[in-house]
């Protein structure tokens, strides 16, 4: 049988209802990916049929859609802020929520020249936004993984004012810089809601037991990489705030501000560093 793109869609829509919150969005997307066409293409030629080499890619991708594989990872890119992303299965899928990160570092800080360090860059979605939105800021994003390095450099490609380096959080850095941004793994190792994330790089996901131990070693060694007055911002989990409030406090940061995502979720932390990285050598 022959259907036509309008027939196609209404029939897979109906494949993915109990998987996907948004079958039908998630069908004209694949599709258009296959065709490499938008949205508004597939409905102006919703009469017109399908080739069967197209079909078959299309039903490829449905079944592995079908399978709970995300879409992002099914046509390789995901929007964030004002750009499109490359993504592999080596990096997370940027969220809407870390766009936060972003929002807070634009209205805390002015253009003026600063030095940024985003810490477990993935796709460099937080480092790139900021580098692009910020012409005179000199960002540096490192990233465990070398394939996810190889995914930012490329989605930094048209930015002079980004370097993107493989690295283990601080290690290897010497330098020292106004800005520290991070949106590291922060879900405790066997958390149920891992099981929804199965498509997704275990290792920028979970962090130890309570899921806190990638931000307690940022927060550790960050006053000896920023300047004195520098700033540290964190995207967090849900229920993790006023424990990383306390570790903060506890580290000498003040100024410790908490803000919610768009869901009214604790979400992001800012804290000023007051001790000079010139302290342990004086």
């Amino acid at each position: 049988m022959n259907e036509s793109i309008g027939e196609l869609i209404d029939i897979c829509s109906g494949t993915l209802a109990g998987v996907s919150d948004s079958p039908r969005l998630d069908c004209q997307l694949l599709l258009g990916h296959v065709l490499g066409k938008g949205r508004d293409w597939l409905f102006a030629h919703s009469d017109e049929p399908l080739d069967c080499r197209a079909k078959h890619r299309f039903t490829e991708l449905i079944q592995r859609r079908q399978n709970g594989e995300p879409v992002a990872y099914l046509i390789g890119k995901k929007g964030f802020w004002n750009r499109e992303f490359e993504l592999s299965p080596s990096t997370l899928i940027p969220r809407p929520e870390t766009e936060l990160l972003v929002e807070l570092a634009l209205a805390r800080f002015d253009g003026q020249p600063r030095q940024v360090l985003d810490l477990g860059t993935g796709t460099g979605a937080l480092a790139v936004t900021l580098a692009a939105e910020r012409p005179d800021w000199q960002l540096l994003a490192v990233d465990i993984d070398k394939e996810a390095v190889e995914v930012a450099q490329r989605n930094a490609a048209d930015l002079a004012n980004i370097n993107i380096n493989e690295g283990n959080w601080f290690n290897g850095i010497t330098q020292v810089f106004d800005l520290i941004v991070s949106n590291p793994p922060y879900i405790a190792e066997g958390d149920p809601h891992l099981d929804a994330l199965a498509f997704e790089p275990a290792q920028a996901l979970a962090s130890g037991a309570d899921g806190l131990d990638a931000i307690r070693e940022i927060i550790s060694h960050a006053s000896d990489h920023l300047a004195e007055g520098g700033h540290l911002l964190l995207e967090h989990g849900y229920d993790q705030q006023a424990t990383i409030v306390q570790m903060l406090d506890d580290a000498g940061f003040t100024g410790i501000e908490t803000f919610e995502d768009l869901s009214g979720q604790p979400r992001a932390v800012l804290a000023k560093n007051v001790r000079s990285t010139r302290d342990d050598d004086e």
